[in-house]
């Protein structure tokens, strides 16, 4: 239960949205969303030195209001008392607070090219706390781990129990999905479809866990990611179970699912039916769709997303199924949002077909199209994603297997700064890596290579660096338990791990933690070479120092002439294969082993 603000006992308010706010914030307007029976006919008053009562807006139920404020500069924290007159007089303490993220270093720092993210499920990473496996009053209050698509008890408290075990891995920053409030009645542990945009769920914890948890991270030296969902929401949330007005979601006659086709977008012959299927049909039948093109909706999402990164300090945002949301409604609440926060990290999900429709969705060279001109920083680079494991499942060719890796960095002229976007090898959406490349553990380091050498930020997904595996269809069998995360596990790869288990975890741990500390590799510049004879070649180079990269996708070992490097060997007479330590004392001439990727420090 929230409790940051309260109201006469018995009243007819049941919340106000945002749940409190702050004093000082650079945006000094406000809405709040009042919910109680009938409150829509009162009358508003408040005296506040600094606060100015703007007006009230009615909407279609009764059972809201709208109040919006004007907080000034000089405002100082406190509770502000709220008036409301109806058929009786109620009284709200409305919490105004003082702002501590423009003090605090250590919160909203972003993401950087030198972070390492870990993309885990908190319900499926590890169980810290059992006390919070059954919640009383929720429509799926019980943990089932035999169901899998039942709660397993993973909460907060169990990835903080492996602080550890991340930063020993080379971790630098935590990505959980969702752990905001889903109460859903089935498959409510992936998070996804939220049903209180204010609250923690509460089997993982509650708000107050939250927040020590981010500070907690911060303290060991981890940064946190935010997954945030803006297009949808769960049907069981209060805002649809009694929605301010018709308007608040997309309404069709029957039920119609988005064609999940965003290439409507900006498609110039597009049918407006397309369109308006892909942006205004639901997600799922338990994925109310918002209707982002109201105003009031819009504010109600930019405040909430404005709140938590300053209740919080959290770093970064993932934004799930960005390219379904309203374009001007993309645009407004990411210039909202970065200008409270311009050191906020923020990448989207961009699962898209095509380099140039990837770079659309993100900040890039192209013009303005139809009003929409992205001003997202960072994507998740899906297309790097079917590269390597083109790269890495096909013969190359002109084009084909590892070529792809090529002619998909070599569009990186369409964005802004394509170093920024997120760079992946699966997710919970996706079949596991090491399944899609046969289990074969060459090829996996050869994945793990390129994901921790190339341009852009690494994203590794939880269990991949133990060589957990399976396929997406049905999802819930890329998302099992991490082994060791539960008590009387059988297996537990948190501490005891042998054979390509180990020899998988001690391979990432070994280019994660060195990618950390060599600039060239997170910060330096990237240029390569067109493959040739199913060999890639980069290098990531700075004042720091230089590392080459030579990936051979062909089964056989492969005599490679160095004379075509020249313009980066230059100077380098020697290196070092970073995984194995191995010398490597000629670049005029080397031989490179069969689905090998070598990762070489070069040397004068």
């Amino acid at each position: 239960m929230l409790a940051s603000a309260t109201a006469q006992k018995n009243a007819p308010i049941q919340r106000i949205d945002p749940t409190f706010w702050w004093v000082g914030m650079k945006n000094p307007k406000l809405q709040l969303l009042v919910h109680g029976t009938g409150i829509g006919s009162s009358k508003v008053s408040l005296k506040y030195d600094g606060v100015t009562l703007d007006g009230v807006q009615t909407l279609e139920n009764p059972n809201y209001l709208l109040v919006n404020l004007t907080i000034g500069p000089a405002t100082k924290p406190g509770q502000l008392a709220l008036e409301f007159k109806g058929k009786k007089t109620v009284r709200y303490n409305y919490e105004l607070r003082a702002r501590t993220t423009p003090q605090d270093p250590t919160k909203v720092q972003g993401v950087t090219t030198a972070d390492f993210i870990y993309l885990l499920m908190p319900d499926r990473f590890a169980n810290g706390d059992p006390k919070n496996d059954y919640i009383k009053g929720m429509k799926a209050p019980a943990a089932a781990r035999d169901s899998m698509y039942s709660r397993h008890g993973g909460d907060l408290k169990g990835i903080a129990d492996h602080f550890g075990y991340l930063k020993e891995l080379g971790v630098t920053a935590i990505w959980p999905t969702p752990v905001v409030e889903n109460d859903q009645p089935k498959a409510s542990y992936h998070g996804y479809a939220l049903t209180d945009f204010y609250a923690v769920d509460r089997r993982y914890g509650t708000n107050a866990d939250y927040v020590a948890f981010v500070q907690q991270a911060h303290q060991q030296g981890l940064k946190v990611v935010h997954d945030v969902v803006l297009n949808h929401m769960g049907t069981q949330g209060y805002l649809v179970q009694d929605a301010p007005a018709k308007d608040w979601f997309h309404q069709w006659p029957a039920f119609t699912r988005s064609n999940f086709r965003d290439a409507a977008f900006n498609d110039p012959y597009v049918s407006g039916y397309d369109r308006k299927q892909f942006g205004e049909g639901w997600f799922d039948t338990t994925m109310a769709d918002l209707n982002q093109s109201n105003p009031l909706v819009s504010t109600y999402l930019i405040q909430n997303f404005i709140w938590w990164v300053e209740y919080t300090g959290l770093d970064a945002y993932r934004v799930d199924t960005y390219t379904y949301s309203d374009r001007k409604f993309l645009m407004d609440w990411g210039k909202a949002v970065l200008e409270e926060y311009p050191k906020l990290g923020m990448f989207a999900e961009t699962w898209v077909q095509g380099t140039q429709q990837q770079a659309y969705f993100a900040r890039n060279v192209l013009p303005e199209i139809d009003g929409f001109k992205s001003n997202m920083p960072s994507v998740l680079d899906f297309q790097s994603q079917y590269a390597i494991n083109e790269a890495l499942t096909k013969d190359a060719g002109w084009t084909e297997g590892i070529s792809k890796l090529y002619y998909t960095l070599q569009a990186d002229w369409l964005y802004e700064d394509a170093m920024r976007n997120v760079v992946f090898l699966d997710n919970h959406d996706m079949s596991r890596f090491y399944s899609v490349i046969g289990e074969d553990f060459a090829k996996y380091k050869m994945g793990l290579a390129w994901l921790l050498t190339t341009r852009g930020i690494p994203q590794l997904y939880y269990g991949t660096e133990v060589l957990m595996k399976n396929y997406s269809n049905p999802d819930g069998k890329v998302r099992e338990d991490f082994p060791g995360g539960w008590a009387g596990d059988k297996k537990n790869l948190f501490m005891n791990r042998t054979g390509q288990e180990a020899e998988a975890f001690n391979y990432v741990s070994k280019l994660a933690n060195y990618r950390k500390t060599h600039p060239a590799l997170h910060a330096g510049k990237y240029q390569h070479f067109i493959p040739n004879d199913g060999i890639y070649t980069y290098f990531r180079y700075s004042d720091a120092g230089t590392v080459m990269v030579m990936m051979n996708s062909n089964k056989d070992e492969k005599s490679v002439d160095m004379a075509r490097f020249a313009e980066r060997l230059n100077g380098f007479s020697s290196g070092t294969e970073v995984t194995t330590g191995a010398a490597v004392a000629d670049l005029k001439s080397v031989k490179l082993p069969g689905r090998t990727a070598w990762v070489v420090e070069l040397q004068k």
